[in-house]
């Protein structure tokens, strides 16, 4: 057999081939495509909204920088993933605390309206405490009414180690599970523990 006067190449023909299987491969193909599938809307966000994305992502970055650098005492967080505004913390249990040695996890959620309004702040590690509930949502003054834009992530992190140091029996949760029961009462209990 003779490959005179035939051409082998491996290369992928270019837009001038001979075959309209050629254009079709090429940039033709393409075209055709476009015009049979529909036009997908691009979501679009409003300026407002994407300032606000900007303003949060932008102090949520400055905090990452501050904690990583600079974390507070038996404490650290970070993002879980590339989600900047979804981190994970860990919480070492205070020393001379009936938490003392233990290793809390908990979720840090971040709104596109912070630092305006406060993160969303759970337990993900059981733990029983009159100010936590069982589904490890947080009953802190600064993490609802008495949130400020000048508080920060490592603030909050270090008010929640002060309240696994200091129970407040002032707290909503703490008021429903021990209703009835006396607060000199439940000094004495929570010494046990």
């Amino acid at each position: 057999m003779s490959t005179e006067g035939q051409r082998v190449d491996d290369s992928p023909s270019t837009s001038g081939g001979s075959s309209d299987g050629d254009q079709r491969d090429g940039v033709q193909n393409e075209q055709d495509r476009e015009k049979v599938q529909p036009k997908k809307k691009e979501g679009k966000i409003s300026s407002k909204t994407a300032a606000k994305l900007s303003t949060s992502a932008k102090r949520i970055q400055k905090e990452l920088a501050e904690i990583t650098l600079d974390p507070p005492p038996n404490c650290s967080a970070g993002p879980k993933g590339d989600n900047i505004y979804e981190w994970r913390s860990t919480i070492l249990g205070p020393p001379g605390s009936v938490y003392e040695g233990g290793v809390f996890f908990l979720d840090i959620a971040f709104s596109p309206d912070y630092p305006f309004k406060p993160p969303k702040v759970t337990f993900r590690t059981r733990i029983y405490h009159c100010n936590i509930n069982s589904q490890g949502v947080i009953c802190l003054d600064i993490l609802k009414d008495n949130w400020s834009p000048a508080l920060t992530i490592s603030k909050v992190l270090l008010s929640i180690c002060s309240l696994l140091t200091d129970c407040n029996p002032e707290s909503p949760v703490f008021k429903i599970i021990f209703r009835g029961f006396s607060v000199d009462w439940l000094y004495q209990l929570l010494k046990f523990f």
